[in-house]
């Protein structure tokens, strides 16, 4: 019995890692306002960072000029004239990172102009694979390990 146990001790001991190993919490989805300025040739905050399933509220201003806002992956393009603001609303659903961009031509460095929208993932879900392919893996070494108990 103990030969057929000691190659899963390894595999049981990284799943209990994997189960219990502290992580952030995962925040239950909220309401995020994002105030984003657009101006030759950068947005403010250049970067936004928000949890999947997390409503998303960013009020666009332009500075100076006329101005886009085009996020890939959501399809969404609003502009806004200086001195006015654009309300944006959707859902982040899709993990990943994102590029936003202006999708009106405001100058020279125009196309220099991007910005990212970062999605974070479910750190549930990925923990449910990873304990998947542990289990996976700790049952082809057992039967690698004990061919007999394949025919029994």
């Amino acid at each position: 019995m103990k030969r057929r146990v000691a190659p899963l001790i390894p595999f049981l001991v990284l799943a209990l890692v994997i189960a219990l190993a502290p992580v952030p919490v995962m925040a239950e989805p909220t309401t995020r306002h994002i105030t984003v300025t657009a101006s030759q040739f950068a947005y403010n905050p250049p970067v936004l960072r928000v949890n999947r399933g997390d409503r998303i509220i960013i009020t666009l201003q332009a500075a100076d000029v006329m101005h886009g806002f085009y996020l890939d992956g959501y399809g969404i393009n609003e502009q806004v004239e200086p001195g006015q603001t654009r309300r944006i609303e959707f859902v982040a659903d899709r993990t990943g990172k994102f590029r936003y961009r202006c999708s009106v031509s405001c100058g020279p460095l125009h196309p220099f102009m991007i910005g990212e929208l970062v999605v974070e993932p479910n750190l549930t879900f990925a923990r449910a694979v990873g304990l998947m392919g542990l289990a996976v893996a700790g049952t082809f070494v057992y039967l690698r390990k004990n061919p007999a108990a394949a025919l029994k």
